[in-house]
């Protein structure tokens, strides 16, 4: 795990020289077809040469909920076990880990008829929250007012089920089935994951981001409330195209949306129990040796 930009891939594909691991992805942007350099995904020869599970597995106009993750993830881990190998999770969404840990009370799959109906319905995010302040107060006080989609998803599972998140949630009975060891790659100061995300950014720019949510833009089915175009630096490409911003205004933005994400992340992480911290700017041999160390003193735990 840890924060965006801070060097989970790079070191999990390293990581496969010294141990018979298969990695499996767990990144809420990933999991989409024709997104790859706004979502910092791997490269084709890094792919090619170390596959990743749960990758490229849906197209942009697809929903993917957390509970399916739970489920793909679960089935992927199943099988990296019956292959005699270590499944070797890395991503930056918090969330999944957690359902995927901790469980998630039964909750009814995205529905695009509903949700249509809901946007035809109240129009604006601030009309959604509203209701969902009526049908589920609780829900409303967790989600912010302006988590456009975790407000959307409240309010359909509601329509869907007759009940609420909350009521929904009461009834939850799930154990995570293996024992795991968690590492966390921590930046050194927040200064440095900053001007990481900075250059990550430049970066992206650089290799034709605007050309690759061009291509997403004029195809003509996609728009901005889908999950996938709410993805960072989609969302505010999205706006930059529709001549809502200006480009400085679209970078600007960019930034400071991923520079919110890692600090939401961080927040995630520092309360987090049973993980072991790695820093971020140690070399990579370093960073390996601590992990296969660690690894080694909980096998003895275990054995």
């Amino acid at each position: 795990m840890g924060p965006t930009a801070s060097g989970k891939s790079q070191l999990a594909i390293h990581l496969r020289r010294y141990l018979p691991i298969e990695l499996i992805s767990v990144d809420s942007a990933l999991i989409y077809r024709g997104m790859n350099i706004g979502t910092a995904k791997p490269s084709f020869f890094d792919l090619y040469n170390h596959p990743h599970r749960l990758l490229n597995i849906k197209d942009p106009i697809e929903y993917y909920s957390a509970a399916e993750f739970q489920k793909d993830a679960l089935k992927e881990i199943n099988k990296v076990i019956e292959l005699g190998k270590i499944p070797f999770l890395v991503g930056g969404t918090m969330f999944y880990y957690n359902v995927l840990l901790h469980g998630l009370s039964f909750l009814p799959a995205a529905n695009i008829k509903v949700r249509e109906y809901l946007l035809q319905k109240y129009h604006k995010k601030e009309f959604l929250y509203k209701k969902l302040k009526i049908i589920d107060p609780i829900s409303a006080n967790r989600i912010h007012k302006n988590d456009f989609y975790r407000i959307l998803r409240a309010l359909e599972v509601f329509y869907l089920s007759g009940k609420n998140l909350t009521e929904l949630k009461k009834n939850k009975n799930y154990q995570f089935p293996y024992n795991i060891a968690q590492f966390s790659m921590m930046p050194p100061s927040k200064e440095w994951l900053n001007n990481r995300i900075e250059l990550r950014i430049k970066k992206m720019l650089m290799l034709g981001f605007q050309e690759e949510v061009e291509i997403l833009f004029f195809r003509g089915d996609l728009h901005r409330h889908l999950p996938s175009i709410h993805c960072i630096g989609y969302r505010q490409m999205w706006e930059y195209l529709e001549y809502k911003i200006s480009y400085q205004e679209m970078v600007h933005k960019i930034i400071y949306a991923t520079r919110k994400l890692a600090k939401n992340q961080l927040t995630w992480l520092k309360r987090w129990k049973n993980l072991h911290i790695i820093l971020s700017n140690s070399c990579i041999n370093i960073l390996i040796d601590q992990i296969l160390n660690k690894l080694q003193k909980i096998s003895k735990e275990y054995i």
